[in-house]
């Protein structure tokens, strides 16, 4: 369609449908299980703006009534006219709530899709969507996993919504999360970090008790994302993945004062890739006590401010974190290994984030437990263990980051052995002025 001209406005538009004929199935699922227990079900739409009333009315025999079913000016009319703006109208306070989802959704989204006629196959294709069996919604993770893929190799703003799946998975495997552990992502883009936290969650999901399914479900998973493509992109990500109500804020993180953070706030794991690149004005910098401009340093401040006592995290940052000599770096890296245990550096090559041209390395660090905290060393990290990722080829659109690149780099991660590609640093051999932690393999 001409309104559609890039794949992030395709993946923008085929979500906002999605989501709405999710709404309709979500309806009908409640519904069934209010009547099977004896109650009466408040629609969550009024009937007008049901998907069984504009999107696809249905005759008796269950087809599409061609008499009913708007198209072309009218459908188009319909839509921008009267549904956008209702369901724009939709406020709530908690983020959990499908009703703050749906204002959130349309408050800031626009219908793209020019021609009413596109749109009216596009419904009827949508309509034979279900997101009511496992099976059906993980085929539709399937595919719009690879949608957002392709748009994170769609040029220089796709990376912001896509780090590699092997990547996160790793991490995911490192940090090892609970059942009963909070997780959260404070640049949560499409989700990843969140979606397959949940999946190694639920590997073994016959064995999970109810109980525990609906610890997963309300109380594990938390993120918050600035920018209202990657917001919607994210929630039906997690609805795919089957995380019904997720709990993901459209906010600006960085927009709070991190001394207003209090133990309530905190969380067990953070899994994050902050978003990199300068130009933070001032006003957001009073927030954070290390002032910089660069985005992923004042994500990082938020990130160990946020983590809970005890608590570990996994976070994607530029490599030039470790090396740069500007007062804001030096004084970061300093807080790190003094607050925390950094006891692992991923070293990474170039070519992992499709299009970004930057290299990264992944910081696993550890906040002590107040009894740890209390012991009165003046640094939290006495040792870093490094492993650089050295392969044989060159990463690129067409060769992409696998998980088997990725096995050593686990495997002598449990007891941070040294090899070729792995070494440690003693805390006390680390320069005490500009607290360099640059990455030199002492075997290459």
């Amino acid at each position: 369609d001409s309104g559609c001209a890039t794949e992030l406005d395709y993946v923008e538009q085929t979500s906002w449908i999605l989501f709405l004929k999710y709404l309709d199935d979500l309806d009908e699922t409640k519904k069934t299980e209010a009547a099977l227990a004896g109650k009466k079900y408040d629609y969550i739409l009024t009937s007008e703006y049901r998907w069984n009333t504009w999107a696809c009315p249905k005759n008796n025999n269950g087809k599409i009534n061609h008499n009913k079913a708007l198209d072309g000016d009218d459908l188009n009319d319909f839509v921008n006219l009267k549904l956008f703006p209702y369901l724009k109208k939709f406020r709530s306070e908690e983020s959990n709530t499908i009703e703050y989802k749906i204002g959130e959704i349309f408050h800031e989204l626009k219908n793209k899709i020019s021609s009413g006629y596109t749109l009216r196959k596009i419904l009827n294709i949508v309509d034979g969507m279900h997101f009511r069996l496992y099976e059906e919604k993980h085929e539709l993770s399937h595919l719009y996993e690879a949608k957002i893929k392709n748009m994170g190799n769609a040029g220089r703003n796709g990376g912001e919504y896509y780090t590699p799946r092997p990547l996160i998975k790793t991490i995911v495997k490192v940090i090892a999360p609970k059942i009963g552990e909070t997780i959260y992502d404070g640049a949560c883009g499409s989700a990843g970090f969140l979606v397959e936290s949940f999946n190694y969650l639920t590997q073994n999901q016959s064995k999970l008790s109810s109980a525990q399914m609906a610890i997963l479900q309300n109380k594990t998973f938390f993120g918050k994302e600035i920018k209202s493509l990657a917001y919607i992109i994210g929630i039906m990500n997690m609805i795919l993945h089957g995380i019904e109500a997720p709990n993901i804020k459209h906010v600006n993180t960085l927009a709070e004062n991190i001394n207003d953070i209090q133990e309530k706030d905190r969380y067990d794991i953070i899994l994050a890739n902050p978003p990199f690149g300068a130009g933070i004005g001032r006003e957001i910098q009073q927030n954070f006590p290390i002032k910089t401009g660069e985005t992923a340093f004042l994500f990082l401040q938020h990130f160990i401010k946020i983590l809970r006592a005890g608590g570990r995290a996994g976070i994607v940052i530029k490599n030039t974190f470790l090396s740069n000599t500007d007062n804001a770096s030096m004084s970061l890296r300093k807080l790190l290994l003094e607050s925390c245990n950094l006891h692992t550096v991923l070293d990474l090559p170039g070519g992992v984030f499709a299009g970004a041209g930057v290299k990264t390395v992944i910081l696993f660090f550890e906040k002590p437990s107040f009894a740890e905290a209390s012991a009165g060393e003046r640094f939290t990290t006495r040792k870093v263990w490094f492993y650089q990722l050295n392969l044989s080829r060159n990463l690129g659109k067409t060769n992409s980051i696998n998980e088997r690149d990725l096995e050593e780099f686990v495997e002598l991660q449990k007891s941070k052995a040294n090899s070729e590609n792995s070494w440690s640093v003693d805390i006390k051999d680390v320069d005490q002025k500009t607290f360099d932690l640059s990455v030199k393999n002492p075997n290459k």
